[in-house]
């Protein structure tokens, strides 16, 4: 057994080989086309290779028989180019009278590892195999027969192997896919077999509510990546002969809404039941929300689409009986059922490019009164406000009804681009804007209405943060009609101007801490939210001038208090991030204002306290680093390099009349950086992706500040970047590679101003000198970064080939002599057949390159 164990781990190995080098993670289970060798083909062509692996499997015990399926599993995989088509038509033949003779001795498959490798191997024969081929093999009819009922007792019993019935789902949902394209006139049988997998997987999932209720199981529907993913193979399964599915669906809602109804009115009132049937309905809404979002244009028919009102009447009507029991009783999974069916119908028949599709409000017209899209817009924004009021303290709840507001917010996926597509987008906010739940939100967004605004203790600080998506919404509508209009603006903003003031007088009274944190938390939150979704200079403006100067000084305040607690720091250092960024040109100001020097000077100081008072707190314990120090950091730095490449301030104008914000706040990354290990600045990934390309942005235009560094920390930031080189995060390695190219440009340049004695005599600049002389005492650091960018493109899998190849010519013309020796020892280090190889490929990088001049030679460099 022994022998038999490495033999066919030998053999997968083999078979799981990623022969052209096309793909980054090699066990990656898409790798569902193995690239065999044609020099194998004589071995493949063989029957007796694939019934030796069938026979093995019928014959080994199971830890074996498993591996003879996974082997299996990637003969299934083999190219299609591999064979000829008789030769291919052979080969899928014996896979699949292999299959029927496992379904036929289903013994072996009692075995959960021999159950999810032969699930694998039935997806792998569809992805790899037409319809129209194997509806031609002539055992299909038994086999497609016998996949049938496997799935089906597979699926029934739901609590077992949810990772081996994504593979049965998918070779289903490939199969109905294909249908529309066979050619063959052989029947395919889906549209016998397919509503049986549908009924199978809905009325499973339906029986499974009671038993796991009762017994106290793990509920299917809390894993929501899982039931999502099934929901989505089963919803294009669902569409083959889609009318009995709706009428098994329509029926099995009646059955279950009358029951629910039922329990509802009776006067012994049974709370374990309700509950059952809740969980019942909530697959129920579920599949529906499926099956309208799985219409497809091109297959969809005016029967289809009246069947979809159907269904959706139904979960039209259970929203208003769930809703007429609030504020005393409410089910989180069937309202998460509800909004997962909302989007779902607002995906697929809200819109102006679904005009002609109104056969589905035929049927909502008659019941319910709902005669087109606009009428669909109210319900959606009566159903918001809804939740928001009476549901404030279920956060699942409230998290998804906010995404549902903001995807409401932005517009719809409509197939149209341009200005048509912008169009669409503007008439169907004008329309929500008129909508009165939505006059409501704009007019009345306080605790008061919303409770879950509200900062009283019993909310934890963690469910502030579904504030920022509320208001990002809430003012993308608000600036459908705001236009210039000040005073509206103004009242929008009310609310929060009310809260500023108390704060404020909190402070300036012998204050209540945590009452004014917890409002300044919910506050910094609401007002990124607004930033983010003020997209224009005139807004923008709006807010700059109700912010500043007051109430920006009491943000100030609460960093110098709270610094380190993150809970408060986090949320306002976000914020001041946000205002730094100039999206679509938003902080264009007048040529007259000052706004875009008082904005920098409140970002310095904000970022200067914040940088002086977290090094006061000393070594911290590995677990605290990151939340207590290096997120604060991050933030920061990311805040920092929106300001400093936003284009909206003059930096020379700082030095110029003696203000020393701008210093202070270089001064102050730089504090924060020697305070922070290397090993951290890579580990941490949002620390990592804020510092470098802000390290990009201070090497392309603030030269004169790295070269005035001393020089312990250059070499701290030219060591970080050394080792950046390499990493696997692509942001950090380009912009290492760019803040490399600045740096190196930069001494050449001032190396060749040395050598030339023009006519002006020009002296080289002293930061110009301070950097050569710098690097001249330490040529190691430039001759390492060239070995590894060298290392990189011969030895790596390179992605940023463009990126790599910028600083290298600098870094070969700076050291030529070094370079030399890098390339002998490359070449000594490959076999003696590759060394006349590798030697060419040396020459034609240089091929055209002369000396001494970088920039003219760059573009010819990065093309050889």
């Amino acid at each position: 057994q022994s022998l038999a164990v490495q033999l066919l781990k030998l053999v997968l190995n083999c078979l799981n080989f990623d022969f052209i080098g096309n793909s980054a993670d090699e066990s990656a289970d898409d790798l569902c086309t193995v690239q065999i060798p044609t020099n194998w083909r004589t071995i493949f062509l063989e029957s007796d290779t694939l019934d030796l692996f069938f026979d093995l499997y019928h014959t080994l015990p199971p830890m074996l028989s498993q591996l003879a399926l996974s082997c299996l599993a990637q003969f299934a995989s083999t190219r299609r180019s591999l064979f000829s088509n008789p030769e291919r038509a052979k080969y899928l033949g014996s896979l699949i009278r292999g299959v029927k003779q496992i379904l036929e001795n289903p013994q072996g498959l009692s075995d959960p590892g021999n159950y999810h490798e032969f699930c694998r191997f039935l997806a792998r024969l569809k992805t790899n195999y037409q319809l129209g081929e194997l509806v031609m093999v002539k055992d299909y009819p038994e086999v497609i027969q016998l996949i049938a009922n496997f799935t089906i007792t597979s699926l029934q019993h739901w609590e077992f192997a949810p990772n081996s019935v994504h593979y049965l789902l998918t070779l289903w949902q490939r199969m109905v896919a294909s249908v529309p394209f066979v050619k063959t006139a052989e029947p395919h049988l889906l549209d016998t077999y397919a509503p049986e997998i549908t009924k199978a997987y809905i009325t499973s999932r339906l029986e499974c509510v009671p038993v796991v209720i009762r017994d106290g199981l793990e509920d299917p529907l809390d894993d929501t990546a899982t039931v999502f993913q099934q929901l989505e193979q089963l919803c294009t399964v669902s569409r083959c002969e889609y009318e009995k599915t709706c009428t098994l669906l329509v029926q099995l809602f009646d059955q279950n809404a009358q029951n629910y109804q039922k329990l509802l009115n009776s006067s012994s009132r049974n709370p374990l039941e309700i509950t059952v049937q809740e969980g019942r309905l909530a697959w129920l809404v579920y599949f529906v929300g499926t099956f309208v979002g799985g219409r497809l244009t091109y297959t969809s028919t005016d029967e289809h689409d009246a069947m979809d009102g159907e269904l959706s009447c139904r979960v039209f009507q259970l929203i208003s009986l769930m809703d007429a029991q609030l504020p005393q009783s409410s089910n989180e999974k069937v309202e998460l059922a509800i909004l997962w069916f909302l989007d779902q119908f607002r995906k697929t028949y809200v819109g102006d490019q679904l005009q002609h599709t109104s056969k589905v409000y035929a049927r909502m017209s008659e019941v319910l009164g709902i005669t087109d899209d606009n009428h669909v817009l109210e319900t959606f924004m009566t159903k918001i406000v809804t939740n928001l009021k009476y549901r404030g303290r279920c956060e699942p709840v409230i998290s998804r009804t906010l995404q549902f507001l903001n995807d409401l917010s932005v517009g719809y996926p409509f197939i149209a681009y341009g200005i048509t597509y912008y169009l669409k987008i503007i008439s169907l906010l004008k329309r929500l804007v008129k909508i009165e739940a939505v006059k409501f939100m704009l007019q009345n967004h306080t605790s008061k209405h919303f409770p879950f605004l509200g900062v009283s203790d019993n909310y934890s600080l963690s469910d502030l943060r579904c504030r920022t998506v509320f208001y990002t919404a809430l003012t993308r509508l608000l600036m459908v009609d705001l236009g210039e209009d000040e005073d509206e603006f103004e009242n929008f903003m009310l609310p929060l101007t009310v809260s500023f003031e108390s704060v404020a007088r909190i402070f300036n009274s012998s204050f209540e801490q945590e009452e004014a944190k917890r409002m300044l938390i919910g506050l910094a939150r609401d007002l990124r939210g607004i930033a983010f979704a003020l997209n224009t200079k005139t807004s923008y403006t709006m807010l700059f001038d109700w912010i500043y100067p007051t109430y920006i000084a009491v943000l100030q305040r609460a960093i110098e208090l709270w610094y380190q607690e993150p809970a408060c720091t986090t949320p306002i250092l976000k914020l001041m991030a946000e205002f730094m960024q100039n999206r679509s040109q938003r902080l264009n100001f007048d040529v007259s204002s000052p706004n875009g020097i008082l904005l920098f000077r409140e970002a310095s100081k904000m970022i200067c306290t914040y940088g002086n008072q977290i090094l006061s707190l000393g070594t911290l314990s590995k677990d605290q680093v990151y939340p207590l120090k290096l997120k604060g950091i991050s933030i920061c730095y990311s805040a920092l390099k929106s300001a400093l490449c936003g284009n909206y301030v003059s930096f020379g104008v700082f030095k110029l009349y003696g203000d020393n914000h701008f210093d202070n706040v270089l001064q102050a990354f730089v504090k924060m950086l020697l305070s922070v290990s290397h090993s951290d600045l890579l580990q941490y990934r949002k620390l990592s992706q804020s510092y470098y390309p802000l390290l990009e942005c201070l090497t392309q235009d603030h030269m004169s500040f790295i070269t005035s560094l001393e020089p312990h920390v250059l070499i701290y930031i030219l060591t970080s970047i050394s080792e950046g080189l390499t990493a696997v995060d692509t942001i950090v390695s380009s912009s290492c590679c760019a803040s490399l190219d600045y740096i190196v440009t930069y001494l050449f340049r001032h190396l060749a101003k040395e050598g030339k004695k023009t006519l002006r005599c020009r002296d080289i600049s002293p930061e110009g000198q301070r950097l050569l002389h710098f690097m001249q005492q330490n040529p190691e650091v430039l001759q390492q970064m060239m070995s590894i960018l060298m290392n990189t493109i011969i030895f790596e899998d390179c992605r940023n080939q463009w990126s790599v190849s910028r600083p290298l010519l600098g870094l070969i013309l700076l050291n030529e002599k070094y370079f030399s020796e890098l390339r002998a020892t490359l070449i000594a280090s490959q076999p003696d057949n590759k060394h006349e190889v590798l030697h060419q490929c040396f020459t034609n990088l240089m091929e055209g390159v002369e000396q001494n001049l970088l920039i003219k030679n760059r573009d010819r460099y990065v093309h050889n």
